[in-house]
């Protein structure tokens, strides 16, 4: 396919430049470096395939040739009010990029018969007072708030996206990206990841806000961008969350970080993009990254809690270990699999019998805590 892609220098874009290459498409890198950066794309200036237009999307301009689907990633998004980078600061720019742009880009898409992709957001659900959020949830949201640029914006666009769907019958994806971490954020992003990164790196006490009990789950840019790459080829129209289900205690997670960055002081000379790939675990890995911390936490969290939330956590591992058991038990799966997706499986099974393991490990950890 003939990919035009906004938002192309900007952490996700770039990312995405990078699959959709990787699967044989021709790409058409768009941005106005207003939040984007050239170096996030410097590893592409010899790639054939790859093409790039500085333009401001909130401009009309046309695009000549063939093209196959235009994916909307231009806008800011950090929430950070002390970067110049964040959307707190970048009002105007904020509200342009998913309006006036989103109408650009979808008339671009309609001039060549082309999908058209949109980048939105688990902001449009606000402060929501459901928890998890599923798309048909209308949100709970302040639209004259600090942050409502943001918010506000993804939500217009959202809806000028169906009215070209219905009015028009254009090919449309919508995505709602839920947090997201990984290389090629900007160190001043504002959201937890970076923030705690940073902070680790730099020898200083990590923010946490309350009592660190609260929980957010993270997704790895390589899973969202998978996602996102399959919501492209397929035919949904409706709004789409892309996001990971596993919940974890900023606490934990602090801890984890901290543990991260000092063998990252050790062994990549304090680069915190080399951090963050570090941090990019299976999830029975981040299981056992998890059972390995509570120890040194015993002192700090509520014990009686804790071991709840480890209990309920083996008996997931056990439904886990459950699932491959059972695709063992069934003759005509061994006999007749791929050799490789039968060792896969292998591999799974060993990997969540050595978090369960863990978990029971730090169960009786905590027992004499």
């Amino acid at each position: 396919m003939h990919i035009l892609l906004s938002g192309a220098a900007g952490f996700l874009g770039s990312h995405l430049c990078d699959r959709l290459l990787a699967e044989g498409h021709t790409v058409l890198g768009v941005d106005n470096f207003v939040t984007g950066s050239a170096k996030n794309l410097a590893h592409l200036a010899n790639e054939p395939r790859f093409a790039f237009l500085e333009q401001d999307v909130t401009l009309p301009f046309s695009v000549p040739g063939k093209l196959d689907a235009v994916m909307h990633f231009a806008s800011p998004a950090s929430p950070n009010q002390h970067s110049p980078y964040g959307y707190p600061n970048l009002p105007i720019e904020t509200l342009k990029a998913s309006s006036l742009g989103t109408f650009n880009l979808m008339d671009v898409a309609r001039t060549h018969a082309a999908t058209f992709l949109f980048s939105s957001t688990s902001e449009v659900y606000g402060d929501p007072l459901v928890h998890p959020q599923t798309e048909d949830y209308w949100g709970h949201v302040d639209p004259v708030g600090l942050r409502s640029m943001y918010d506000e914006a993804k939500r217009f666009a959202e809806a000028a996206i169906m009215a070209y769907y219905r009015k028009y019958n254009l090919d449309t994806r919508i995505v709602r990206i839920f947090n997201t971490y990984g290389p090629r954020m900007r160190p001043d992003d504002g959201r937890v990841v970076p923030n705690f990164i940073q902070q680790a790196l730099n020898g200083e006490a990590l923010t946490i806000y309350g009592d660190g009990a609260q929980t957010r789950s993270f997704t790895y840019v390589d899973d969202l961008i998978e996602g996102i790459y399959r919501l492209l080829l397929s035919h949904e129209h409706l709004p789409v969350n892309i996001g990971s289900d596993t919940e974890t205690s900023i606490l934990v997670f602090a801890e984890l970080i901290n543990r991260l960055a000092r063998l990252a002081v050790l062994e990549t000379a304090a680069d915190p993009q080399r951090v963050a790939q570090a941090f990019s675990h299976g999830a029975a890995q981040m299981v056992v990254d998890e059972a390995t911390l509570v120890l040194p936490l015993a002192g700090v969290i509520d014990v009686d809690k804790e071991r709840q939330r480890l209990e309920k956590e083996v008996t997931r591992v056990e439904g886990e270990i459950a699932k491959v058991d059972k695709k063992f038990a069934n003759p005509d799966f061994v006999a007749r699999a791929a050799p490789e997706v039968v060792e896969e499986n292998r591999e799974r099974r060993e990997e969540w019998a050595a978090a369960k393991a863990k978990l029971q490990e730090a169960l009786q950890r905590l027992s004499g805590a």
